[in-house]
Protein backbone atom coordinates (compact mmCIF):
# COMPACT_ATOMS: atom_id res chain seq x y z
CA UNK A 1 0.00 0.00 0.00
CA UNK A 2 1.52 3.52 -1.31
CA UNK A 3 2.89 5.78 2.04
CA UNK A 4 -0.09 8.58 0.83
CA UNK A 5 -2.99 6.17 1.23
CA UNK A 6 -1.44 4.74 4.57
CA UNK A 7 -1.44 8.16 5.78
CA UNK A 8 -4.97 8.96 4.58
CA UNK A 9 -6.09 5.82 6.17
CA UNK A 10 -4.34 6.77 10.07
CA UNK A 11 -5.52 10.03 9.76
CA UNK A 12 -9.16 8.61 9.05
CA UNK A 13 -8.84 6.11 12.03
CA UNK A 14 -7.66 9.00 14.64
CA UNK A 15 -10.72 11.21 13.16
CA UNK A 16 -12.81 8.41 13.71
CA UNK A 17 -11.29 7.37 17.10
CA UNK A 18 -11.28 11.18 18.45
CA UNK A 19 -14.84 11.42 17.07
CA UNK A 20 -16.24 8.75 19.34
CA UNK A 21 -14.00 9.30 22.27
CA UNK A 22 -15.80 12.79 22.28
CA UNK A 23 -19.17 11.20 22.27
CA UNK A 24 -19.00 9.05 25.09
CA UNK A 25 -17.28 11.38 26.92
CA UNK A 26 -20.35 13.14 26.09
CA UNK A 27 -22.82 10.45 27.03
CA UNK A 28 -21.05 10.01 30.39
CA UNK A 29 -21.56 13.38 31.19
CA UNK A 30 -25.15 13.04 30.98
CA UNK A 31 -25.46 10.15 32.48
CA UNK A 32 -24.30 11.53 35.59
CA UNK A 33 -26.36 14.24 35.59
CA UNK A 34 -29.20 12.29 35.33
CA UNK A 35 -28.05 10.17 38.30
CA UNK A 36 -27.42 6.89 36.68
CA UNK A 37 -23.98 7.30 37.07
CA UNK A 38 -22.12 8.33 40.65
CA UNK A 39 -21.06 11.77 39.95
CA UNK A 40 -18.13 13.01 41.53
CA UNK A 41 -17.68 16.04 39.64
CA UNK A 42 -17.25 14.31 36.38
CA UNK A 43 -19.61 16.19 33.89
CA UNK A 44 -17.93 19.44 33.11
CA UNK A 45 -14.29 17.07 33.18
CA UNK A 46 -15.93 15.44 30.23
CA UNK A 47 -17.27 17.76 28.61
CA UNK A 48 -13.88 19.86 29.05
CA UNK A 49 -12.21 16.48 27.66
CA UNK A 50 -14.85 16.02 24.44
CA UNK A 51 -13.99 19.71 23.42
CA UNK A 52 -10.19 19.55 23.79
CA UNK A 53 -10.84 15.96 21.87
CA UNK A 54 -12.63 17.78 19.06
CA UNK A 55 -10.19 21.00 19.27
CA UNK A 56 -7.08 19.49 18.46
CA UNK A 57 -8.18 16.03 16.77
CA UNK A 58 -10.78 16.80 14.13
CA UNK A 59 -10.11 20.31 13.24
CA UNK A 60 -6.70 19.46 12.17
CA UNK A 61 -7.22 16.31 10.20
CA UNK A 62 -9.43 16.38 6.95
CA UNK A 63 -11.50 13.03 5.95
CA UNK A 64 -10.09 10.95 3.38
CA UNK A 65 -11.22 11.79 0.06
CA UNK A 66 -12.19 15.50 0.57
CA UNK A 67 -9.22 18.12 0.29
Amino acid sequence: MPDDLQLALAREALRCAAKTLAEHAEVLAVEMEAGTLLDRGGPDALRLFAHVVRATSLDGCAAVGHA
